[in-house]
């Protein structure tokens, strides 16, 4: 059972051909293509000051020049795990975008304005150890002209308020402590949800203000409230990572203006989040090469290819049926991959535990990882280990056979790159078997 807000038709109206209610239609609803004014819309996107989230927001080429970034109007919902860093994030963005613009609304839903502020104050580091910092003091001066914080809850007043003050870039925090009078439900609930957004939105399309929502998660890992919030908003957002890690991945789900297979990855630091610019760094940090079952795979993320490894664990099973178990890869993928190699590379894994991981925290989609998944398994059977400077690059077919993957010489150019010489492809061989009775695995 959903609320929602009806409206009484208003005059005498007659019924159309279907029997629906006649009404006139306003002749300012339809508009010419032609007549549409090409200078008027809006040509460049708003960069956000943090790179990877524009990159993940999108990119547009315009009078011959790239622009990452918020498209005017646009609603975007960020969703996330309690804690995080939605709201750090975002406050990291409205302290980047202060300078070019000029008025954002903060709508401290959740939190006081004195919350918000000392949050500010310690991504600025202008505690009492750092007064000096000169570069803080100028961003806490351009803020405490340009930034307004609205701690009501109506969503009603607040769309008052951005019709009369029109400010540059609003954001919601959090959308689900928004109400409106015009309905009996309490905050958070379905009907709210729904018809607060769908105001929020009418007013950004209207004005070309770009709006900000966050969105709580559920136990299930969804985004709060009804699946036709995120059909009503222009682009969905998750920040997504181990809470006691320091790792934090923002993905695209929905995107109108821009790829979904984008991420941005930040690191956890003493001030809030920072940008990773060579996550392969990262997600090799702790790899020893001489390790047997470890593997290194080249992956695509949107447009960059990342190095990351992949660690197998093969030990004998207690069990009748032997477990399968993968951390950052999926587990029908595991087990097709462990077929492959029980039935084609003659490895007896029937009777064997198998234990997969993305070391970092990581998760891999795309299919390039099946080469380095394979190896890394022989390896650990054989306790093995594997060349040094080796990446594997290649799909798996169900019949043994190596397969070409896209964007083959981005990813061989960055494994270069980073001095990683023996690059094993399709090219290669031409079947997991012949691989690895090349390295001697088999």
């Amino acid at each position: 059972m959903v609320e929602t807000v009806v409206e009484k038709p208003s005059g005498k109206t007659g019924r159309n051909a279907l029997g629906g209610q006649q009404k006139p239609l306003d002749p300012q609803a339809v508009v010419q293509f032609g007549d549409v004014d090409q200078k008027a819309l809006p040509q460049d996107r708003l960069s956000t000051g943090i790179g990877e989230f524009d990159r993940v927001l999108g990119i547009t080429t315009s009078r011959g020049k790239q622009t990452g970034g918020i498209v005017p109007g646009a609603v975007i919902l960020i969703g996330g795990e309690p804690g995080i860093g939605k709201s750090t994030l975002l406050t990291q963005m409205v302290i980047e975008m202060a300078e070019q613009s000029p008025q954002i609304l903060y709508v401290a839903g959740e939190e006081s304005p004195s919350q918000i502020t000392l949050r500010i104050n310690r991504i600025l580091q202008i505690e009492d150890k750092n007064k000096s910092d000169k570069n803080a003091q100028e961003k806490q001066k351009i803020l405490s002209s340009r930034l307004k914080f609205l701690t009501t809850t109506d969503v009603d007043q607040l769309i008052t308020y951005i019709e009369q003050q029109k400010p540059s870039i609003v954001i919601v925090d959090s959308i689900q402590s928004l109400t409106t009078d015009d309905l009996s439900g309490a905050a958070g609930s379905v009907g709210q949800l729904r018809e607060g957004t769908d105001r929020l939105t009418q007013i950004a399309k209207r004005f070309h203000i770009p709006i900000f929502l966050v969105g709580h998660v559920t136990k299930e890992g969804e985004i709060a409230g009804p699946k036709v919030l995120e059909h009503i908003v222009d682009a969905v957002l998750e920040l997504s990572g181990e809470r006691t890690g320091q790792l934090r991945l923002l993905r695209a789900i929905k995107n109108r203006f821009g790829a979904t297979d984008e991420v941005g990855i930040f690191q956890v630091n003493d001030v809030g989040l920072s940008e990773v610019i060579n996550p392969s760094q990262i997600f090799l940090g702790e790899h020893d090469r001489q390790a047997v079952g470890s593997a290194i795979a080249c992956v695509m993320e949107g447009t960059r290819p990342l190095l990351v490894e992949v660690q197998a664990l093969v030990v004998d099973s207690q069990l009748a049926m032997p477990r399968r178990v993968g951390r950052g890869v999926q587990l029908s993928r595991l087990q097709v991959l462990a077929a492959v190699l029980q039935k084609h590379a003659r490895l007896p894994l029937g009777s064997t535990d198998i234990f997969v991981n993305i070391a970092g925290g990581f998760t891999v989609q795309e299919p390039a990882i099946d080469l380095a998944l394979c190896v890394a398994i022989a390896s650990s059977y054989k306790n093995i280990s594997l060349p040094e400077k080796s990446v594997f690059i290649g799909e798996v077919g169900l019949l043994g056979e190596i397969r070409q993957v896209g964007y083959a010489d981005r990813r061989i150019k960055e494994c270069k790159r980073l001095g990683y010489t023996s690059i094993f492809t399709k090219q290669s061989a031409p079947s997991v078997a012949a691989l690895l009775k090349q390295l001697k695995l088999s």
